[in-house]
């Protein structure tokens, strides 16, 4: 897919890897417009020249205002990067249902909502992509984060079904799994973490080679081990 003159919608792109894929893609030509929570990141991306647009993804209000906000717009590639983790570890403390809720809704709800009010308008586009961002979690658990983990394994199946759907027509529909990535999220987790300008690298390689899957960094020796013996790849996750 040729990225330059690309109109692009990018949630969560006012910090960790959003944000590098959203100067990355500026530098292949798009025009990239992203959404996020927090004011000062958002002023910040503008002050990049980014059009930023405030937005709360984690409940229904907020995704249909977003759709509101867009009317008619065209957009070419929707890229579905917005998430957020929750505690929910019993073995630590009583999680809490309400956060749960917005995990859920901000990582999988959303991205269903925002691809079914957009896949019309995609539809019209000479070129378009869908493209979800779950996590080498959504093939290999971490039992510290199972709700997490869920709503990635969920996007997973939804992107796949989706594929299939839309195969016989103009939008291309990516997965990105990224492995643990040096961000706001992982700042509490040790261990090696993937600069997230690499792993946004990676990701907009994908788009623009048309591959259905980035399977990126460490994920591609996940990915193997689990096609090796996937009780074992799940047990070395599930560990944690």
């Amino acid at each position: 897919m040729r990225l330059a003159g690309k109109k692009v919608l990018l949630t969560g792109g006012s910090a960790g890897i959003g944000r590098e894929i959203a100067r990355q893609l500026r530098t292949k030509g798009a025009q990239v417009a992203i959404t996020g929570r927090d004011k000062a990141r958002l002023d910040a991306m503008r002050d990049e020249g980014f059009e930023a647009i405030e937005a709360d993804l984690s409940n229904a209000h907020g995704v249909d205002a977003l759709i509101a906000d867009l009317g008619t717009r065209e957009i070419d590639i929707l890229i579905n990067n917005a998430g957020q983790g929750v505690d929910h570890d019993f073995r630590v403390s009583l999680p809490d249902p309400d956060a749960v809720d917005a995990c859920i809704y901000a990582n999988l709800d959303a991205p269903i909502r925002l691809i079914t009010a957009l896949v019309p308008m995609l539809g019209r586009r000479p070129e378009a992509a869908i493209v979800n961002v779950t996590s080498g979690l959504a093939i290999a658990p971490r039992a510290g984060s199972p709700v997490y983990c869920a709503t990635k394994a969920g996007l997973r199946s939804y992107t796949m079904a989706l594929r299939a759907q839309l195969a016989d027509t103009n939008i291309l529909v990516v997965e990105a799994l990224p492995p643990v990535v040096d961000t706001q999220m992982t700042a509490r987790l040790n261990g090696n973490k993937m600069p997230p300008q690499e792993c946004a690298a990676q990701i907009v390689d994908a788009i623009e080679s048309d591959s259905p899957e980035a399977n990126v960094g460490q994920v591609k020796l996940l990915r193997w081990a689990y096609s090796l013996s996937p009780a074992l790849a799940r047990r070395m996750m599930l560990r944690f």
